[in-house]
Formats: C-alpha cells, structure tokens, sequence
C-alpha cells in the first residue's frame, strides 16, 4: 500500500495542468477509513474551495482507470486540498521554494544529538538543507541535514 501516493502522483501529472501544482499525495488511514489526499497549490494566490471541488470532479473519474487498480477492495476517500500554510516539504523543488522560510525537521535518526530541528532554512544544495536552528541559551547554530534522513518537513508560521 505504500506505492500507492507514488502511483497516483505519476498517473495524475500529466492531467493536472497550469495553473495548478502537485505538491503532495498521502494515504492514510483514518479512523476506520483510507484517506487519499491530494494536495494541489497554484504559484500565486492559493487555491480555493471552489477550485478543490472542480478538481476532485475531474481527478476522481481519473483515478478509476488506473491500470492495475492500486485501491484495496474496500474502498477509499478521495480529499483534494490546498497544503495549507504549513505545507509539506518533500521534493527538492519544495526545498529551494522554501528558502528563507521558518521550517520543521524531523530526521530518521539523531544529527548532532537531536531528531527535530525548528529554524530558518538558509540553503538546500546538493541534496543537503542547512539550517539555523535555535540551541540552549537561545543561540543560533548552524546545521546541515542530508533530505536522505528527513522522516518529516514542513514550513512552519512564525509567531
């Protein structure tokens, strides 16, 4: 079941047109229900409620002819939504977009004895983000995490 956002992401590409993005396709669960969420944004001005309706109309009927059928037996709930304010980080793209912004970072494993880093993205290069991130005594610290040991990152509003 986990190749299922993969799956879907390369089957809804080439259908999901300027000027609308795919940021990000998950599948969860929730409750006693799967959740496909499909998050789209557009470069400027976000996407509306009105536009998540239009394009699930159109994204659903699309999803029905994927070929083999990804989708357990029992069903699934299909949500087309704008990522929100707090939008995922997962791609490269997503990264270099983000630059300059407040950021969280959850790591598969310990990077200088920590797994979670809030702080200012400086730079993403070569595969590699560096961050200043708040230490005790409310110093800035420079850190540099490789996206290959980010389990999680998302932008973050900063109060």
């Amino acid at each position: 079941m986990s190749e299922i956002p993969k799956i879907v992401e390369a089957f809804i590409l080439p259908h999901l047109t300027a000027p609308y993005e795919l940021v990000d396709v998950e599948w969860e669960k929730m409750g006693g229900d799967m959740i496909l969420s499909i998050l789209v944004d557009k470069e400027t001005g976000g996407v509306s409620i009105d536009e998540t309706a239009e394009l699930s109309e159109i994204i659903s009927p699309l999803l029905d002819t994927i070929k083999p059928d990804p989708f357990p037996k029992e069903g699934y709930l299909l949500e087309v939504a704008s990522p929100g304010v707090e939008r995922p980080l997962k791609k490269a793209e997503h990264f270099e977009k983000s630059i300059g912004e407040n950021v969280f970072v959850s790591t598969y494993h310990k990077i200088e004895s920590e797994k979670e880093f809030i702080g200012e993205l400086l730079k993403f290069e070569d595969g590699v983000l560096t961050m200043d991130v708040a230490v005790k005594n409310n110093k800035i610290k420079q850190i540099e995490i490789p996206m290959s040991a980010i389990a999680k990152a998302q932008t973050m509003v900063k109060f």
